[in-house]
């Protein structure tokens, strides 16, 4: 069936994050870095809920570009970065095992840099019969044109653009569903933005749940204000 015409699931998806190093992060310009690291961490950190499995993979990091960043190790304590030399992770062989080890063919990619090291595997991915799901808001590039000039290619080869809400909301589906819902909704409302401030609003105030652990500060007002 055409990717396009279907939905992934947790049972059938694989994440993958591709070089998330301080080197490559360094060049990152279409995105605020803040921003970046914190999609990143709340796509691994739904992922792990699900337990969709994850590649980690890196590239020359004692020689260039550094340790996979903390936010995303600590999500899945004791796992395999996969080291490589290669700019395309689709070359490495070790790469390719452990992608062939998961039997899954749904891939969510993000990774540094978006023209390079996320459009190269991505292509060749396409070619050997996978569907790429490119999670454009965990990728960074090193300017704007750049980022947008990918996509375009991976688009036009057969990728799927998504970002990374309606990414991990694909794995819930149905709110019907309770097994993931409380996890997912603490995991939203920590690092959701917008929509973990709503989220955070409507148990509070509309199901009077008790607060979230970390409080907002209050500062009294001062006497004649």
């Amino acid at each position: 069936m055409n990717p396009y015409h279907q939905l992934y699931t947790a049972e059938d998806s694989v994440v993958v994050f591709i070089d998330h190093q301080p080197q490559m992060t360094f060049g990152v310009a279409n995105i605020d870095r803040a921003t970046l690291i914190n999609n990143v961490t709340l796509l691994a950190k739904a992922a792990k809920e699900f337990n969709v499995p994850a590649v980690i993979t890196a590239v020359e990091t004692e020689s260039f570009s550094g340790y996979v960043w903390p936010q995303l190790l600590d999500v899945f304590p004791g796992q395999e970065v996969i080291e490589r030399t290669s700019m395309n992770s689709w070359d490495d062989a070790a790469f390719r095992k452990a992608i062939e080890a998961t039997g899954k063919k749904n891939i969510l990619l993000t990774g540094l840099w978006t023209e390079v090291c996320v459009t190269w595997p991505t292509i060749e991915m396409l070619g050997a019969g996978y569907n790429i799901y490119v999670v454009e808001d965990c990728c960074g590039a090193t300017s704007q044109a750049a980022h947008e000039a990918a996509l375009s290619r991976m688009v036009q080869a057969g990728a799927v653009r998504v970002t990374t809400i309606p990414a991990l909301l694909e794995w819930q589906r149905d709110w019907a569903r309770r097994e993931h819902y409380d996890k997912l909704m603490g995991i939203i409302k920590e690092q959701g933005g917008a929509y973990g401030i709503g989220v955070e609003y409507a148990y509070t105030m509309v199901h009077k749940a008790p607060q979230s652990a970390i409080k907002p500060q209050v500062v009294p007002a001062k006497a004649g204000h």
